[in-house]
């Protein structure tokens, strides 16, 4: 599908989208996973957006995807956080078959089958985050491999099929090495029932315990030396990881900016007589949110559109890829907390939207590359790296 002739509403319809603005606060209020929201994707095709028509998918570029979870995030963040973590995976298959690497073809045949991947990278107090992990991945005699560790923010918990991790072989002859592996869900794979967070509520990015639990030889996707590595698979979800989390928040930037606009309208000064959308001081702060705004989904499909085709920006594409991401969710905290601000004290309550955007946006500071990584990786980029 070219850009061009790229329709949003053909994979997400407005009816759709209000379906799950509509159920929204009630899981995020009950703490529970969007069972109905997920079925509604499904049956969309939206879990195989990213997978070629070839193989039954959409087919449609990193960029289009990106546009799409903006769309999403703008009805239901829960949600688009949630899918965003299936897509990631679904997004690495396409940048590395689009670099001529299959390794991930099962990931997209199973997205087009309707299975669901999740994202098991994350774990606590691992700052080597992709270089990294603590996870022990022990080799099997056929190939496979056994994982023991505790992976944290395992979004889409009670739902996945596959999820996709990685782990350190240390025991291997040319150990130690990076292994980047699927396991199915099993008896050895237990998630904790602890998600109860401020916001974000229904990813229910539960905690995951790994106690041997084994990806088989043909879920074995790459072996790699620890520590920055230039391998296609560690720029694969790098890349797409920060371009679709990017994404979800500019989407719920949109939506408080949408929010704030709508309530200007309708709220009305005692003072004044007029409505607050002539009031000096609420049009400069709905401007200064709308500055803040227009400068995002641009940057967003520049880089994507980098990856899609297949640019070559060396050592620059972390700085670019980390920065794109601070710069997303730095601003629409400052979109969402301006949009409180316009809305005045009912904003306050918890019925509120904004009371739940203001909660949600929250959750953007803590994905890799948080703000201390990021502006260590564009300091390298721009200063060299520290003296020793």
């Amino acid at each position: 599908m070219t850009a061009s002739s790229f329709d949003p509403s053909i994979h997400l319809p407005a009816d759709l989208l209000e379906r799950m603005r509509a159920r929204a606060a009630d899981y995020d209020r009950d703490n529970v996973f969007p069972e109905a929201d997920l079925e509604d994707l499904r049956a969309a095709g939206y879990l195989a957006i990213l997978v070629p028509e070839a193989l039954g998918g959409a087919g449609l570029s990193l960029v289009q995807a990106a546009e799409l979870q903006q769309r999403l995030a703008g009805a239901a963040p829960a949600t688009a956080l949630a899918v965003n973590m299936h897509l990631v995976w679904t997004g690495v298959a396409k940048v590395l078959s689009d670099r001529g690497i299959e390794a991930l073809r099962f990931v997209q045949e199973g997205a087009a089958a309707g299975e669901v991947f999740a994202f098991g990278i994350s774990e606590a107090g691992n700052d080597l985050v992709l270089f990294g992990s603590d996870t022990d991945a022990a080799p099997q005699d056929d190939g496979g491999y056994a994982f023991t560790g505790t992976k944290i923010f395992t979004s889409l918990a009670p739902v996945w099929t596959q999820l996709g991790l990685h782990g350190l072989d240390t025991t291997s002859p040319d150990a130690p090495q990076m292994v980047y592996a699927f396991v199915p869900r099993s008896d050895a794979v237990r998630m904790r029932d602890d998600w109860d967070t401020l916001g974000m509520r229904g990813t229910q990015s539960r905690t995951t315990e790994l106690h041997g639990a084994v990806a088989p030889p043909e879920r074995v996707v790459r072996r790699i030396a620890p520590g920055p590595n230039p391998d296609p698979i560690v720029f694969g979800i790098f890349s797409v990881f920060e371009i679709l989390l990017a994404s979800v928040y500019t989407g719920i930037a949109r939506r408080a900016l949408d929010v704030a606009v709508d309530t200007a309208a309708r709220r009305t000064s005692k003072r004044t007589g007029r409505t607050y959308g002539q009031d000096p001081d609420i049009r400069w702060r709905i401007a200064d949110m709308a500055l803040a705004y227009d400068a995002l989904p641009p940057q967003i499909a520049a880089i994507a559109r980098d990856v899609d085709e297949r640019a070559d920006h060396g050592p620059r594409w972390f700085s670019l890829l980390s920065g794109l991401k601070h710069r997303a969710v730095t601003a629409a905290k400052q979109i969402v907390d301006e949009a409180v601000l316009v809305a005045g004290g009912s904003s306050y309550f918890a019925s509120s939207e904004l009371s739940r955007l203001y909660r949600d946006v929250l959750a953007g500071l803590f994905h890799p590359s948080d703000p201390e990584s990021a502006h260590s990786t564009v300091a390298t980029a721009w200063l060299g790296p520290l003296e020793p």
